[in-house]
C-alpha cells in the first residue's frame, strides 16, 4: 500500500502506519519512507530532515493506544 501525505502531520502518519502495519508512504518535501511491523524503518539517507521525521513518527506510534 502506498500513501502520499501533502502535509507533514506526525500523528496522522503514525495512525496510518499503525493501522496498515506494512507498506510505503511519501511525505511531500521530505521523501519516501517504508514501514514494517507497525514501525517506520530507518531511512538509508543521512538527511537530517528525514531522520527527524522518522524519529517523530515512531515516537507518535509509541504514544498511540494499543
Amino acid at each position: 500500500m502506498y500513501q502520499e501525505f501533502s502535509v507533514y502531520r506526525p500523528h496522522q502518519v503514525a495512525r496510518y502506519v499503525k493501522r496498515l502495519f506494512k507498506g510505503t508512504f511519501f511525505i511531500t518535501g521530505i521523501g519516501e519512507f517504508q514501514f514494517d511491523n507497525g514501525k517506520v524503518l530507518v531511512p538509508e539517507v543521512e538527511d537530517s530532515t528525514k531522520l527527524n521525521a522518522f524519529r517523530e513518527i515512531n515516537k507518535e506510534i509509541a504514544a498511540l493506544p494499543v
